[in-house]
């Protein structure tokens, strides 16, 4: 039997599509259903499996929440800090620098390329180079205080600064990513609109609020909403400006993707550590539903 050129097209389709399909289904899929079988057992990581204990690992982290100096507690209180700190921060400077970067007409792509390079840099680079400019006497920073006759900071060895100068560094490292998004975003709305409220008299204040950023509510959703969950799973930066990287000081800057970590590979508590990581992604989804369904706006161009 021949084949129509049209469902030749339909299976070359289907044949590509598969591949994609094969890589979710190995990479994401197959991990988020061990992950959430291994929750519910007693699972050592050097056992091929574990007996089933049902909702005891929850039980577990329920318990362990309400110790004292709670390592479940700090993890998770700091991740939403995290969250609080780096999303609002990291939008606002975003849209500031995009917007900044709208107006001008040369050297635009060298800039795009000088903001964007700290997001395809490695969390593993950056944390080596800011841990040398966070240091407390050699360190870039507090020389340069120390030259302005400012005291010196402690910054990632003292608990009260710490998670805030590791969100600093992830601001930096990810504000790139919400820049090239957002101005993407303002080069999308029509240039008649704002040529009619010129004309209607309004200023740059009236314009921004009635029409750049309703206009630009999609973005705003889109990147409100990755941006909080790459916040909820931050570890790479935690792990390497940390001391020995276990969160420090006294559990300051850790993250529950850090505590997952050091449960399953330290412990080798690998069925608490599936609890966690379970939690976790009900965290996710639970504010993601959130977000997508009070933040999202519809305007008609």
């Amino acid at each position: 039997m021949r084949l129509t050129l049209r469902q030749r097209q339909i299976i070359w389709a289907y044949a590509f599509l598969s591949v994609s399909l094969v890589f979710f289904i190995v990479i994401r899929w197959y991990p988020t259903l061990l992950a959430f079988n291994i929750s519910f057992r007693d699972w050592n990581v050097f056992e091929a499996s574990g007996p089933w204990v049902g909702m005891d690992n929850f039980a577990e982290i329920w318990k362990d929440a309400f110790k004292p100096r709670s390592a479940v507690r700090a993890a998770f209180t700091n991740t939403l800090l995290y969250v609080a700190y780096g999303v609002p921060l990291q939008l606002i400077l975003g849209l500031g620098v995009a917007l900044l970067l709208s107006r001008i007409r040369r050297f635009s792509a060298f800039f795009r390329v000088a903001y964007f390079a700290p997001y395809v840099t490695s969390a593993v680079a950056i944390a080596f180079v800011w841990n040398w400019l966070y240091q407390s006497q050699d360190g870039l920073i507090n020389q340069t205080l120390s030259a302005l006759n400012l005291p010196n900071q402690p910054f990632t060895s003292s608990p009260k600064q710490a998670l805030q100068s590791v969100t600093a560094v992830a601001i930096w490292q990810n504000v790139g990513f919400a820049i090239i998004i957002f101005l993407a975003g303002i080069q999308q709305i029509p240039e008649t609109y704002y040529e009619a409220a010129r004309i209607d008299g309004a200023n740059g204040w009236q314009i921004f609020w009635g029409i750049t950023l309703p206009l630009l509510n999609p973005v705003i959703v889109y990147l409100t909403v990755l941006s909080t969950i790459s916040y909820l799973r931050l570890f790479a930066l935690v792990q390497n400006m940390s001391p020995q990287g276990t969160g420090g000081p006294l559990k300051s800057t850790t993250t529950v993707v850090l505590e997952v970590y050091r449960e399953g590979f330290s412990s080798y508590n690998m069925g608490y550590a599936g609890a966690l990581t379970v939690i976790l992604f009900f965290v996710i989804l639970l504010i993601t539903i959130v977000q997508l369904k009070f933040l999202t706006r519809r305007f008609d161009y």
